[in-house]
């Protein structure tokens, strides 16, 4: 590797490369060494940004946490209710997201470092299940919700199943009208 280049914005770098291995070769080809190689920097260019693999990992996390798709509570009272939820479950659940969550999963250090700040829950499900009930609150307040309907148990729901059907495609996600028929079947009665 070249010495004396100056790296710009090396998380953000070193994130994106972490996103083309997961998809490349899954939550187990994940290795600080693909990172690094992937990114085209040296090994030690990440441990200069982060105290170990585990802590870049933590940080690739809550960075996919803040990049979830918060603007579907501003489509309350748009589209369809099925459709934008569709919309949202697809964005949720990309083959990236799938490998996180399968990694929070399989390492445990990963899994404590990230209860500091996320005492429940599996990251990124967790927070994707708040952002859908958001968006069910709103489009509740807009009369195209049920009064009756439970829009934190709808989300919680609609994120275990869609996790189960998206994890259940391994490299090709399930298509729309897959999608919509799992959405319009938690829904239904409460649209």
């Amino acid at each position: 590797m070249p010495t004396g280049v100056a790296l710009r914005d090396v998380r953000q770098q070193l994130f994106d490369a972490a996103d083309r291995v997961l998809r490349r070769a899954g939550a187990a080809g994940l290795t600080s060494r693909a990172v690094t190689a992937e990114a085209g920097v040296a090994k030690g260019v990440l441990h200069r940004h982060f105290a170990d693999f585990d802590d870049f990992l933590a940080a690739l996390v809550e960075d996919r946490v803040a990049a979830l798709p918060h603007t579907v509570v501003a489509r309350a009272g748009t589209a369809t209710v099925v459709t934008n939820l569709t919309g949202a479950l697809t964005a949720i659940f990309s083959p990236v997201a799938l490998h996180i969550v399968a990694l929070i999963i399989a390492r445990d250090e990963l899994r404590t470092r990230l209860r500091r700040h996320r005492p429940t829950g599996i990251p990124l499900l967790t927070e994707a299940a708040a952002v859908l009930a958001s968006y069910l609150k709103a489009e509740q307040t807009e009369g195209r919700l049920a009064p009756q309907a439970d829009p934190d148990t709808l989300a919680l729901t609609l994120i275990g199943t869609g996790h189960l059907v998206f994890a259940g495609h391994e490299d090709t996600p399930p298509g729309p009208a897959e999608v919509e028929k799992l959405v319009t079947s938690v829904l239904a009665g409460a649209v």
